[in-house]
């Protein structure tokens, strides 16, 4: 497994295996990798010839307030994981290789997507991710990209930058890893303690209810919602939004698959998790 922390170096080798026809597969991360983590490193390296994982704790995507500083980097554990997965190469750029001292004027912005839901709770969050994904695809020049389901919103955004500035890369999108108990993974998870760990898997347990009354039928999706927002705070959830969307452009539901989306607060947690109704 190689490790470069230089654009310059990465983009040699990737070169040299595009000189060699080898495809490529770019799992973009911000560390403290888990088993969510490492099934789409095992999708990667099924699809292409080689596989890349980026780890690189994004500034322009935390939101003032949160957990930047605090964000758990794990580096010497994560590249273990990662030489046991059999990554061809890590990137681990330093922040000012990727936003430069002379300041940048671009943003990359997807209104309609972007200013809802996470959007409205985190502004200019999705902003920053796009920008930084598309650094990467930039640098990287992939066939290939793998996001899992749980961010399903950012899914979407980097979808429809993909398709609006025909960058030639494939999203994939993976179904999210859970623990034993429904909770989503995530790196977040570890603010939970002892108590709050019990309570987290609620939050899957809501959307499963909720997408089972949609699936028998029910189409009262605000009362349904409030339902789902009652059932979290009941349990001790601080509910940021329950969502019953359409999976492809997060409107209103019409014909096609559903998505229930969720946020909430289980102490210093923001949680985060969705279901898929496909129909």
């Amino acid at each position: 497994m190689q490790y470069f922390e230089d654009i310059a170096s990465t983009k040699e080798q990737i070169h040299a295996w595009r000189a060699d026809s080898n495809t490529i597969a770019l799992i973009p991360t911000l560390g403290n990798l888990h088993a969510g983590h490492l099934s789409l490193v095992k999708k990667g390296r099924e699809l292409a010839d080689k596989t890349v994982v980026s780890i690189f704790v994004n500034p322009t995507q935390f939101v003032p307030g949160e957990d930047f500083e605090n964000y758990p980097r794990t580096l010497t554990a994560d590249l273990e994981q990662l030489q046991s997965e059999q990554v061809d190469l890590v990137f681990c750029p330093a922040t000012e290789s990727i936003y430069t001292k002379s300041g940048e004027q671009t943003r990359v912005t997807v209104s309609g997507l972007e200013d809802r839901y996470c959007g409205t709770s985190r502004p200019g969050h999705f902003a920053g991710v796009a920008t930084v994904v598309l650094k990467l695809f930039n640098i990287i020049e992939p066939d290939m990209a793998i996001f899992g389901e749980k961010d399903y919103q950012q899914l979407l955004v980097i979808r429809q930058i993909v398709s609006d500035l025909f960058v030639p890369v494939s999203i994939i999108g993976m179904p999210t890893v859970r623990e034993s108990d429904g909770l989503a993974m995530s790196s977040r998870n570890h603010y939970l303690d002892n108590h709050q760990r019990e309570i987290a898997a609620g939050l899957y347990r809501v959307l499963q209810d909720t997408a089972a009354a949609i699936r028998a039928g029910k189409t009262d999706y605000p009362g349904l919602e409030t339902q789902a927002a009652n059932s979290l705070n009941r349990a001790g959830f601080r509910t940021d939004y329950i969502a019953i969307c359409d999976a492809g452009t997060l409107g209103r539901p019409t014909a096609g698959d559903i998505v229930v989306l969720a946020a909430a607060w289980l102490g210093k947690a923001r949680l985060i998790d969705n279901v898929i109704i496909r129909r």
